[in-house]
């Protein structure tokens, strides 16, 4: 007869068997991204463009939202039941996976603080954070997490996990705080055996609506060295931190990150991405490291020279944003969000980048 011991012990055995074996493990070689040891893309070339090695990605930053102010919650309504539903949010975030990846998309941006719900705000008196005042993890986020985690080590992508998002910084008392949810969150990622992961400090780290010190250019590369000096079992995790459209990064993070994140919001303009990955490229302790644009809200996917080709020509990986509205019908900022390619302008993302990549 099985003791009511070893039952409990087996019903708890799958999460330490999953955690054991997973399946996605991403690495960084010179410039290029590997997946379990094997550049992504293998072979490809588009256009006489290398894509070998690239990171092709979505902004998806509301896979686990949720908003804490009751006042700003209605806002978010699902259409079909009047009522807003985290847990419905990740279920239709996870179905609509597998057909991303059909189409070539091997990576994606989430944040434990969301981005605007609004797609682009001046006051959010919503409250979507899931790092607590104190720098804790929300246990309710971070389940929504494991979930969207755990698909993506399936079907072989890779998250760009990030922690802050300026507008919510605030909801976290101090900088002890910020430190500490930054130490937690990659002790929480390790301590789950996570291999699919890059994590990020903060979105737009030169954005000037952050209000802890730490979190801004001039200092966010000691929360990255922070990340980078967590270890479990002598394994770290990839870190970097990204800045606003247009901007390149300063020296203090390209030496201190292990890959750089640009943003390509602001003017549509060619010859600005171009500028900003090469500026970038020519700081001061740059050596050979993957540069990965992982939100750029211009699209113009049919004609000859856009934002994405423009990255592409210079060997920088690309990630689609499109905010959309609050009405279940487009983008993927603004919840509540319909996750499946369901409007004109996914479908011409999503066609490209399967030219793109020959997936």
């Amino acid at each position: 007869m099985i003791s009511r011991r070893s039952l409990l012990h087996l019903a708890a055995a799958p999460a330490l068997v999953r955690a054991a074996t997973r399946r996605t493990e991403v690495s960084i070689r010179g410039d290029q991204f590997l997946i379990n040891g094997k550049p992504t893309y293998a072979g490809r070339v588009y256009q006489g463009m290398k894509i070998e090695g690239l990171l092709m990605n979505s902004r998806v930053v509301q896979g686990i939202f949720d908003d804490l102010n009751p006042e700003t919650r209605v806002r978010w309504a699902y259409p079909d039941t009047g009522k807003w539903d985290p847990d419905r949010n990740t279920r239709e975030f996870i179905a609509a996976m597998p057909e991303w990846r059909r189409h070539g998309l091997l990576g994606f941006t989430v944040n434990l603080q969301g981005g605007s719900p609004e797609g682009y705000s001046k006051a959010q008196p919503w409250e979507t954070s899931g790092i607590d005042p104190n720098g804790n993890l929300r246990p309710a986020w971070m389940k929504r997490l494991a979930g969207i985690l755990d698909r993506a080590d399936e079907l072989g992508m890779v998250a760009i996990v990030g922690c802050f998002y300026f507008g919510q910084d605030q909801r976290v008392k101090d900088e002890a705080a910020v430190k500490r949810a930054v130490i937690n969150t990659a002790e929480w990622l390790l301590d789950r055996d996570y291999r699919n992961v890059l994590l990020e400090v903060d979105n737009e780290t030169n954005v000037k609506a952050y209000d802890h010190e730490i979190l801004k250019p001039e200092r966010v590369h000691e929360l990255i060295g922070m990340a980078k000096d967590v270890k479990r079992k002598g394994r770290r995790l990839l870190v970097g931190t990204s800045y606003g459209g247009g901007t390149p990064a300063t020296s203090n993070v390209v030496k201190a990150s292990d890959f750089l994140l640009l943003h390509g919001n602001g003017a549509d303009d060619p010859d600005r991405i171009r500028k900003m990955i090469q500026t970038s490229r020519g700081a001061e302790g740059y050596r050979p490291m993957p540069v990965v644009i992982n939100e750029d809200d211009h699209f113009r996917f049919n004609e000859p020279d856009n934002h994405m080709l423009a990255a592409l020509g210079l060997y920088t990986s690309w990630g689609y944003f499109d905010p959309g509205k609050s009405n279940y019908a487009d983008g993927y900022q603004c919840p509540p969000v319909n996750w499946g390619i369901n409007t004109e302008l996914k479908k011409q993302f999503f066609g490209k980048l399967k030219e793109v990549t020959g997936a």
